[in-house]
């Protein structure tokens, strides 16, 4: 059976600037699932990398509206593959908060979930 782990991240209110967010795998992992998604009708986006390549392992995505998350499937993960990550890498978040100066996104919700090993 596969240990799965999630990462959840919630922002409340209306951003007001590009987040980044940063943190370093406690394990070795494969990333697995990645949902997005505001609570208003916006134009954020967000993708996922590593410090120098914003979108190493998701390239650029809208976040979901209206509550309704955006679950990004295997084929749209950067080379059509779920990530490889080494225990230690830094992995990388980021959301652009009203996407070409559009309407910002509120209330937040970043959820990744990884496969350990």
């Amino acid at each position: 059976m596969e240990r799965l782990f999630t990462y959840t991240f919630h922002i409340p209110g209306t951003l007001t600037a590009d987040l980044h967010i940063a943190f370093a795998l406690p394990c070795a992992c494969q990333l697995v699932h990645v949902s997005a998604v505001g609570s208003n009708q916006h134009d954020a986006v967000w993708q996922i990398g590593e410090p120098q390549q914003a979108g190493a392992y998701l390239p650029l995505q809208q976040v979901g509206r209206l509550g309704n998350p955006l679950v990004n499937r295997r084929t749209e993960f950067t080379g059509g593959q779920y990530p490889h990550l080494a225990q230690d890498s830094l992995l990388n978040i980021f959301v652009d908060y009203d996407g070409a100066e559009g309407t910002a996104v509120q209330n937040l919700t970043l959820a990744l979930t990884f496969a350990h090993g």
